[in-house]
């Protein structure tokens, strides 16, 4: 029988309870000093300590998903430099992972980027979820999630003009419906994750 490690469930917006399963938490049989996540550049050594006791660590990625969402530039984090992390904190804006779509169309309080907060409404319309319910999600007002829904709507009419042109070569010709789709809510494996 084989296992399948299960993916981790994103964290919950102010959840901190992963740091009492840290690898760089002190017990009392184990002392971890905390200014050792505060090398200085040229501290290779310490370096390399953080980075091997990070490594060891249950909560890594979630820790480095914290420092990322929540600005975290100083320190190591997720087993990352300051360095290291700078270009994902500046490409952090467009990841699209749609397991956390899916985490959010559920009800979850997750930290949600700009893509995946699209992701969100499109799936919403496409599963015609009443603009309160998107509101709701996205801890928005309803008026929010109309003018979203709104804007939503002439990108599918957009998407839906383009393709008529592409596929019969004539410009500024509109299809004769354009009916909002009636899809149901996605399920996690439905979609992939692209990053």
């Amino acid at each position: 029988m084989h296992h399948f490690k299960t993916p981790q469930q994103p964290r919950l917006l102010g959840d901190h309870t992963w740091h009492d399963r840290a690898a760089c938490g002190s017990t009392p049989h184990h002392q971890v000093d905390p200014e050792l996540f505060f090398p200085e550049p040229d501290e290779v050594d310490r370096i390399r300590e953080a980075k091997t006791l990070c490594a060891q660590c249950p909560v890594r990625r979630v820790c480095l998903d914290a420092a990322l969402e929540n600005g975290d530039s100083v320190g190591i984090r997720g087993g990352m430099t300051e360095e290291e992390r700078e270009p994902l904190h500046r490409k952090l804006e467009h990841r699209l992972d749609y397991a956390r779509v899916n985490e959010a169309l559920a009800g979850r309080d997750i930290h949600l980027t700009k893509a995946e907060r699209r992701a969100v409404v499109r799936a919403a319309y496409q599963a015609e979820l009443p603009a309160s319910r998107l509101a709701w999600l996205l801890k928005i007002t309803d008026e929010h999630a109309d003018k979203l829904y709104r804007r939503t709507r002439r990108e599918v009419r957009n998407r839906a003009v383009e393709q008529q042109e592409r596929s019969d070569g004539t410009p500024g010709s509109r299809p004769r419906a354009l009916e909002r789709p009636t899809a149901k809510l996605p399920v996690r494996d439905d979609l992939g994750t692209a990053a």
